[in-house]
């Protein structure tokens, strides 16, 4: 019995009266006995020629070619089919059955004499000719919209009514591909030694990240405050705990997990993950070692541990990609460490199809020796970063509104006369004063755009401006036909990602201020790199951390898990900062490690976004059943989350700050507000000292940008008059 509902033993109500049940006018729903189907609309073919079938399926076009022949179609989550229709009462009766209903069937299949627009399988060459119709149940008269049709409904429409968009044999077509890989990745795994387990959903509440989704309970704590559960950001800790326990030496499981984030278009509040573990990994760089079977061992560039994990997962890559996709994925996937990756391309994901590149400015080509000295010795904490885009690619941009789009970018037009002095033409390179040696071939053409923004030093977060840039101008090259991008997948491995942040965003709430985990507060740091961890200057310690990208789309990430419950809780205490309290949830993990864990590490590969991929679809939601919104995670079918009464929340010892929110703040909260100002008004002056050419720069910047918008469209209005 659900929580809601009422004993009739304990109401003092009786039911009223019950209406008798009058059926409306029109079409009527068959109940009853029924002919069993026979065949399934996409296995009818020649073959059957002359057989009576019985199929079932939605009824999709009507047609009357003369009063005696009717042509209509059925049709399934895949295939359709054409009926003949020579019964004049029969037809008469499903011209007026609505669309989108369904239908049973009972016929003859019979050759056609002239094969359907794009036909491409065998029950395209045949039809049924019509013996016998049973409506199964009339759809409405009128529908919100019409699946399958050439003119698609907007998707907040579609995704109110998911499952009539889910007719769709698009979308039919990716949930089928989604069971289909989640049937190789079991086989896989368990064909390698792997254990599927299950691990709790209502968990404790962790400080490990992102923002949770906490779950009340009815149970308070003895002075009355609500308990919450926490619903899984992943299954991190228990899938810890279960290879500490030695029971479970490789676990997997295809996990739902959930973060309370906003949406974007490859993230959902809800998500699932392709998530392993395994006992006794390596905790450093393997040797190049030869291969069983002759071949090269794994390159020398993964210079980190796990990479057993490496190893386990290319194999499921390569397997998923020769079943769904026929492509055989040949070689280890190719390994870069993160400081490579944000210098050359401005991205810790990086799209590496074409070869458009972000690189520090002391890279350029011709820069006199001079310049480079003066580079090196700058003790600036930031650099400029600069981004070439050639002349027959230029062309097809609309170069002043790219720039308008940032404030902490400029570009400069190279012609003739500045092929050798456009450094001079930036207000962020200027104050420089960069020298470009001529007795070298030059680094331009003209024609060429080249783009700078500043950007830190040692790199940090995800992305430099210019990064984003980049992936934005391939984008519209693309949308244009002047940037064609392979279609082999590039894969890739980025590894040596630093142990900790103060750039994550995602993280800023819960750290406060403090160090964050780059991945989370598991992660093991390089070996080398341990001293100067235990020493404190933990700005340079990289992690065991690594990312799979796909075609600049991270895919997975995982890394190398500390054993050392020692490690782990000074790691805690002093590099997170976190306090008894937060400690004590992850009690539990600790005692697990000091009794006697193996070395051990992960990786979690997102699977809705795995999906997505294989099936080309611009969002995660077109492979998921029934997903959130895009912004506001609601769910438009379920119209969830929804309001509960102040009678449900008294239950669970909580109240509802309707009408509470004009209250006045205490005094000492406006003191610690106060207090948070001052700081961030001492950070930010700090910044602007540092980083003073950047801030004077801003306002040359906007000018020249307003300006060139300005003549550009003088320009076009001149060439409109002519």
């Amino acid at each position: 019995m659900g929580p809601r509902m009422i004993s009739r033993a304990n109401s003092t109500k009786s039911p009223r009266s019950i209406k008798p049940y009058v059926p409306k006018t029109g079409p009527r729903a068959h109940h009853g006995p029924r002919a069993k189907t026979t065949h399934d609309i996409q296995d009818l073919s020649p073959a059957l020629e002359n057989q009576k079938v019985v199929v079932a399926g939605w009824l999709f076009s009507q047609r009357r070619a003369s009063e005696n022949l009717h042509f209509f179609t059925i049709r399934s989550s895949t295939s359709s089919v054409q009926l003949v229709s020579r019964l004049k009462g029969a037809s008469q009766e499903l011209m007026e059955w609505p669309l989108e209903s369904v239908v049973l069937v009972e016929g003859t299949v019979k050759g056609r004499k002239q094969k359907a627009k794009g036909a491409s399988a065998p029950v395209d060459e045949v039809e049924i000719d019509l013996s016998k119709l049973t409506l199964l149940n009339p759809a409405d008269a009128q529908l919100p919209f019409y699946p399958n049709r050439p003119e698609i409904a907007n998707e907040d429409l579609r995704n109110q009514h998911r499952y009539l968009d889910l007719r769709r044999a698009e979308l039919a077509e990716n949930l089928k591909t989604r069971s289909k890989v989640a049937h190789i990745v079991r086989n896989y795994l368990h064909d390698n030694g792997f254990t599927e387990v299950e691990t709790p959903i209502l968990l404790n509440s962790s400080p490990e990240g992102a923002r949770e989704f906490l779950v009340p309970t009815r149970t308070p704590s003895s002075d009355g405050s609500p308990k919450f559960y926490a619903l899984p950001q992943s299954p991190q800790q228990p899938k810890q705990l279960l290879i500490a326990s030695g029971a479970i030496p490789r676990y997997y499981q295809i996990a739902k997990c959930f973060r309370d984030e906003d949406g974007r278009k490859d993230r959902q509040p809800e998500f699932t993950q392709i998530d392993l573990e395994m006992a006794f990994v390596d905790g450093s760089a393997p040797n190049a070692a030869i291969a069983k079977d002759g071949s090269a061992g794994m390159r020398s560039t993964w210079a980190i541990g796990g990479s057993q994990v490496r190893e386990i997962i290319e194999g499921l890559v390569k397997k998923i990609w020769k079943v769904i996709k026929g492509v055989d994925l040949e070689g280890w996937f190719r390994v870069m460490p993160y400081d490579v990756a944000m210098d050359v391309y401005g991205s810790d994901k990086p799209d590496t199809r074409f070869e458009i590149y972000t690189l520090p400015i002391g890279y350029y080509p011709t820069l006199s020796d001079a310049s480079l000295d003066k580079i090196l010795l700058d003790q600036s904490p930031s650099t400029v970063e600069f981004m070439i885009i050639p002349a027959h690619q230029a062309e097809g941009l609309d170069i002043p509104s790219l720039a308008k789009s940032s404030q902490f970018i400029d570009y400069i037009k190279i012609t003739d006369k500045n092929i050798y002095t456009w450094q001079n033409e930036s207000v962020l390179t200027a104050p420089i004063g960069l020298e470009q040696d001529k007795t070298l071939p030059a680094g331009v053409k003209p024609g060429d755009v080249v783009w700078v923004s500043r950007r830190k030093k040692i790199a940090e977060g995800g992305w430099t401006h210019l990064g984003r840039l980049r992936v934005q101008i391939s984008e519209i090259l693309s949308s244009k036909g002047l940037l064609q991008l392979p279609t082999q997948p590039h894969f890739l491995w980025i590894t040596q990602f630093p142990l900790f942040t103060l750039a994550d965003e995602d993280k800023a709430q819960l750290s406060k201020g403090r160090y964050a985990s780059t991945h989370h507060p598991f992660t093991s740091p390089l070996w080398e790199d341990l001293e100067d961890l235990k020493k404190g200057k933990v700005d340079g310690v990289r992690g065991q951390h690594y990312d799979l990208v796909l075609n600049g789309q991270e895919i997975g990430g995982g890394s190398v898990r500390i054993h050392d419950a020692e490690l782990q809780e000074w790691v805690m205490r002093e590099v997170l900062q976190l306090d008894d309290e937060e400690i004590g949830r992850f009690d539990h993990l600790l005692k697990a490690l000091r009794c006697g864990a193996p070395p051990h590490g992960g990786i979690a590969l997102g699977f809705d976004r795995l999906v997505s991929i294989l099936c080309e679809t611009k969002s995660i939601r077109e492979v998921i059943a029934f997903p959130k919104s895009g912004t506001s995670g609601i769910d438009p079918v379920f119209r969830s989350p929804s309001i509960s009464s102040d009678e449900v929340l008294k239950e669970y010892g909580l109240t509802s700050l309707k009408g509470s929110r004009k209250e006045e703040v205490k005094e000492e909260e406006v003191e610690d507000i106060e207090e948070k100002e001052k700081e961030k008004e001492v950070i930010q002056e700090k910044i602007i000292e540092e980083d003073g050419k950047v801030k004077k720069s801003e306002k040359v910047l906007r000018d020249k940008q307003e300006k060139e918008v300005e003549v550009n469209e003088k320009e076009r209005i001149v060439v409109e008059e002519k």
